[in-house]
């Protein structure tokens, strides 16, 4: 699946009502595909190519582990710890986003 389609779904999955109050952003560093940015804010969620000039947290990784991690199939957490996942920035925020996103 083209990265592209993958933050979709992301987005699709949106959770508004936890995101109430917030005003984040995250960047993803894809490393063998395009780089996106998610800004929550308020119960909203724009998704943008590219990079942000301050996102809130950063997340680093290649577009196989961002797959699996979307689509359920690959903890965030044992991504982490096994190195297949990086994160720079506020890492609580990084938590946040299985409040924020529905993993199916």
């Amino acid at each position: 699946m083209p990265v592209a389609q993958i933050f979709q779904k992301l987005k699709d999955n949106f959770n508004a009502d936890a995101a109430s109050g917030l005003d984040l952003v995250f960047q993803f560093d894809i490393e063998d595909a395009d780089n996106y940015h998610l800004v929550v804010k308020d119960g909203s969620c724009d998704l943008t190519e590219g990079n942000h000039d301050d996102p809130s947290v950063t997340l680093i990784m290649n577009s196989e582990t961002l797959q699996g991690i979307v689509s359920g199939e690959t903890d965030g957490m044992q991504a982490f710890m096994a190195g297949q996942l990086r994160a720079e920035g506020d890492m609580m925020l990084a938590m946040k986003l299985g409040e924020l996103f529905s993993i199916s």
